[in-house]
């Protein structure tokens, strides 16, 4: 924010790294939503650059997905100035992203299911060896890589889109974001719309799977604020949900569960009820004061009789 060309030392730096490429993205994101799009595009086109060379190095074109992604989402909420819109365009960002992979990166995901197919046969090997039954572990395909990658890449466009917005508030609106996420609420119909869709490729077979993981990606990073809603509503501290999101990353039960919650919250629109929760609260307490107030004056009223 102090200058165009530290902006963009920093984010080519960055792009030209796969560990440090979020930090690129992040960048890009926030000079978008600082800066407007003529600015965030420039920035975009050097930083493609680095990320463009490490795709043709190693193969591995994540970091220019994620740099992509990131200002696409970066773009949708400057727009939209709407953190919901922004997630939902998080599928959009995954889908295109594994359409993307199984056009131009077919070679990349063919030898990712190459190394998966030799860990699954080794590990089969090694049970057999060791008197155990057979496992019956089938290697994932092409199109089940591209939807896993595509998922990926839409979550960590978004997580990256999310620091952006957290330095930006913490630049110029202390405390702005924690409030716009913790509001983040997805229209009902479009929470069904997206379970049925995932649903639908679910039920399309295996393959497909991963897929229906992307349309769900919304769902989730509306899961995460309603429980930091909750969590801010509780006044509970930051280990209860670092131990959510522990769980929500070992368990397959916790992600399940976290759409649930989404889906439930549909019908019961539990922010409402806890802010009538909370106002009840408020006004019996007020009551309570209000005879404390009168029965002190009647105490004082006996002991001047």
């Amino acid at each position: 924010m102090s200058g165009r060309y530290r902006a963009l030392l920093l984010a080519v730096a960055s792009s030209g790294s796969l560990l440090f490429a979020w930090i690129g993205a992040s960048v890009v994101a926030l000079v978008v939503l600082r800066k407007g799009s003529r600015e965030g595009l420039w920035l975009v086109l050097w930083a493609s650059l680095p990320a463009l060379l490490v795709t043709k190095v190693s193969g591995d074109s994540s970091a220019l997905a994620m740099l992509l992604g990131t200002a696409v989402l970066a773009l949708v909420l400057r727009a939209s100035v709407s953190l919901a819109l922004t997630a939902v365009a998080s599928t959009g960002v995954a889908v295109v992203t594994g359409l993307g992979l199984l056009v131009f990166g077919q070679p990349l995901l063919v030898e990712l299911a190459g190394l998966f197919a030799q860990f699954f046969a080794a590990l089969e090997t090694q049970t057999l060896e060791a008197g155990g039954q057979p496992l019956g572990l089938a290697p994932p395909t092409t199109a089940q890589l591209a939807g896993m990658m595509g998922t990926a890449n839409g979550a960590l466009s978004f997580l990256c889109l999310a620091l952006a917005r957290y330095w930006q508030a913490a630049l110029y609106n202390p405390g702005g974001f924690g409030s716009e996420f913790r509001a983040l609420q997805l229209p009902k119909t479009l929470v069904w719309a997206l379970v049925m869709a995932a649903v639908a490729f679910a039920a399309a077979g295996l393959a497909f799977r991963s897929w229906g993981a992307a349309m769900l990606l919304p769902l989730t990073i509306a899961g995460f604020a309603l429980l930091h809603a909750r969590a801010r509503h509780r006044r509970q501290g930051s280990f209860w949900m670092s131990g959510i999101y522990v769980a929500w990353l070992v368990f397959d039960a916790a992600k399940l569960g976290l759409v649930g919650l989404v889906l439930a919250d549909t019908v019961m629109n539990f922010r409402d009820r806890w802010q009538d929760a909370e106002s009840s609260t408020l006004g019996e307490g007020s009551d309570t004061k209000e005879e404390q107030d009168v029965s002190d004056d009647d105490h004082q009223d006996d002991t001047k009789d």
